[in-house]
C-alpha cells in the first residue's frame, strides 16, 4: 500500500474511532455502561476497523478514499441515531426500512429503524445476528422465512428494541416484513400506523390514493406523539435529498465509463446508507459530492477503480451482508467491478416541493418504489425490465443475482429470468445465499459458486 494509502486508511480509521468515543463521552460512561448492558449489540461497533481493513485489500487511490469515507459516514450517522435513542425517548418512534424517516424528521420526532441491525451488524460481525434469529425460531417463527425480520423480531423478543412512542410500518416489501410487525405490536404494546401500499403502484391513481394514506399518517402521529408538521422544513427536507439525488445521477453517469471510476461499495452502500437512512441531510448530501468528485478525478486522471477491469456486473437483490468483501475479492481475482446494484438503481422523479400535496405525493412515489418493493410487487416486468434496462445502459458483461434462500417473490421469477438471459445469450449468475446468516450458506460455499460460474460459464483465468 502506497503511503498515501496508508495516509487515507489510517485518517478514516481513526476518525471513526473518535467519532465513537465522542458519542460515549458525550452521553457519559456511566450511562454508556447501562446501555452496553441494555443494548448487548452495541458492542458490535467497535468492529468497523475489521470491515474497513477487509474492504480496503488492494484499493487505492480516490477508490479507496471513496470506499473508506463510506463507512466513516455511517459511523457518524448511527452515532447520531444512537444519540438520539438514547437522549429522546420522549419523541422516538420506530419506522420501518420500508418508510424513510423525512416526514417523522419534519415533525419533530427521532426515529431508529427496525431493520437497521439486521442490515448494519452482519456486515461488521458475519455472525452477529445468529442470537436473533435462533430466538425467533424458538419462538416458533417458521425457518424459512427472510432472516432479516426473523432477525427484527429476535432483537424484539429479547426486549433489545428501544422503547418508543409508536410504530410506522407498512405492507412492504414482503409477507415476511409486513407480518414481522404483528409480533412487534404484541411485545412493544405501542400504537402501530400500517401504510397501505397500492399492489399496481405505478399510476396516478396510486399515487393520490398514498399520498391520502400518509396525510392520514400525519394525522395519527400528531395525536399518538408530540410531533407535529412543520411544512416549511419538509420542503427543506426534500430539497435537500433532491440536491443529494442529482449528485448520484451525475455520478451515474459517470459510471457508464469503461473502466468505471468507482464501484461497489462506493456505489451501493453510500446509497443503501444514505438514501433510506438520512436523506435530506446536508452531511449525506456532501458525502455524494465528494464522491462525484472523487470519480471525476478518476476520469480525468484516466484511473480505473478496479485495476485491470475486465468484466462489468449488476448485482440484483440486497447485497451479501454478512460477506460484504466478496466484490473485493472478485475485482482481485477475476477483474470483475460491481456497478451497481437493484437496490441503489431507481427511477423515482425528484420531489416537487411546491406545496405541501405535490411533497406527499413525491415522497410516496419514492415509498412506494422504494428497495425491492419496486421489483417484488405488480407484475413480472418489475422484477425482469430493469435488470436488462441496466445491462444496456451500462454496458454489462453479466448479471448476479443475489439468491438470497429466503426472499420467496424473487426465487419465483428467477426461472423466467434465466430463460430472457438464455434467449438473450446474457451470463447469469444466480448466488444461493442467507441474507444475514452466513450457517445456511458459508463464505466457501459463495465462493465456490462464483468459480465454478467464472470458469465454466465466463471462462475466465484468475489474477491470483
Amino acid at each position: 500500500m502506497k503511503i498515501r494509502d496508508r495516509y487515507i486508511f489510517a485518517k478514516f480509521w481513526i476518525l471513526s474511532y473518535l467519532r465513537i468515543a465522542l458519542m460515549g463521552l458525550r452521553h457519559g460512561p456511566f450511562n454508556m455502561v447501562r446501555e452496553l448492558i441494555r443494548y448487548p449489540w452495541l458492542r458490535h461497533l467497535l468492529k468497523v476497523a475489521g470491515l474497513m481493513g477487509r474492504l480496503a485489500t488492494g484499493r487505492t487511490g480516490a477508490f479507496l478514499e471513496a470506499v473508506c469515507m463510506i463507512q466513516y459516514s455511517v459511523v457518524c450517522s448511527i452515532a447520531d441515531i444512537l444519540t438520539d435513542i438514547f437522549t429522546y425517548n420522549d419523541r422516538l418512534i420506530i419506522n420501518e426500512d420500508m418508510v424513510p424517516p423525512e416526514i417523522a424528521r419534519a415533525m419533530g420526532l427521532k426515529t431508529w429503524n427496525a431493520e437497521v441491525l439486521g442490515i448494519l451488524l452482519p456486515m461488521l460481525d458475519q455472525r452477529a445476528m445468529e442470537e436473533y434469529i435462533d430466538a425467533s425460531e424458538n419462538e416458533g417463527i417458521p425457518p424459512d422465512i427472510c432472516s432479516l425480520p426473523k432477525s427484527t423480531m429476535g432483537l424484539t423478543l429479547r426486549g433489545e428494541m428501544p422503547p418508543a412512542l409508536a410504530i410506522v410500518t407498512s405492507n412492504l416489501p414482503c409477507d415476511g416484513g409486513m407480518t414481522s410487525y404483528a409480533l412487534m405490536e404484541r411485545e412493544l404494546k405501542v400504537p402501530v400506523y400500517r401504510l397501505d401500499v397500492p399492489f399496481n403502484f405505478y399510476s396516478k391513481r396510486a399515487e393520490e390514493y398514498f399520498a391520502n394514506d400518509l396525510r392520514e399518517m400525519i394525522a395519527w402521529l400528531e395525536k399518538n406523539t408530540p410531533g407535529r408538521m412543520d411544512w416549511d422544513r419538509l420542503r427543506e427536507i426534500c430539497e435537500e435529498r433532491n440536491r443529494m439525488t442529482e449528485y448520484e445521477l451525475e455520478l451515474w453517469e459517470m459510471l457508464r465509463t469503461k473502466p468505471a471510476p468507482l464501484a461497489a461499495e462506493a456505489v451501493y452502500l453510500g446509497h443503501l446508507w444514505h438514501f433510506n437512512m438520512s436523506g435530506g441531510v446536508k452531511e449525506s448530501t456532501g458525502v455524494f459530492r465528494r464522491l462525484v468528485e472523487l470519480a471525476q478525478n478518476n476520469l480525468e486522471r484516466n484511473i480505473p477503480a478496479v485495476k485491470n477491469e475486465k468484466y462489468r456486473a449488476v448485482l440484483w437483490n440486497p447485497p451479501f451482508l454478512h460477506f460484504l468483501e466478496i466484490f473485493n475479492w472478485i475485482e482481485r481475482t477475476y477483474g470483475v467491478t460491481l456497478i451497481i446494484d437493484s437496490m441503489t438503481y431507481n427511477r423515482v422523479p425528484m420531489i416537487d416541493t411546491s406545496t405541501p400535496d405535490t411533497m406527499l405525493r413525491g415522497l410516496g412515489t419514492m415509498i412506494m418504489q422504494g428497495p425491492m418493493a419496486r421489483h417484488t410487487r405488480g407484475p413480472a416486468e418489475n422484477y425482469l425490465d430493469d435488470i436488462f434496462r441496466l445491462y444496456k445502459h451500462f454496458d454489462l458483461d453479466m448479471v448476479w443475482v443475489a439468491g438470497h434462500v429466503g426472499c420467496k417473490n424473487t426465487a419465483a421469477l428467477n426461472g423466467v429470468l434465466r430463460e430472457k438471459c438464455r434467449a438473450a445469450g446474457i451470463p447469469l449468475l444466480i448466488l444461493e445465499y442467507d441474507l444475514s446468516d452466513p450457517r445456511i450458506v458459508t463464505h466457501e460455499g459463495m465462493i465456490s459458486q462464483i468459480e465454478y460460474f467464472m470458469d465454466n460459464v465466463m471462462k475466465a483465468e484468475k489474477f491470483e
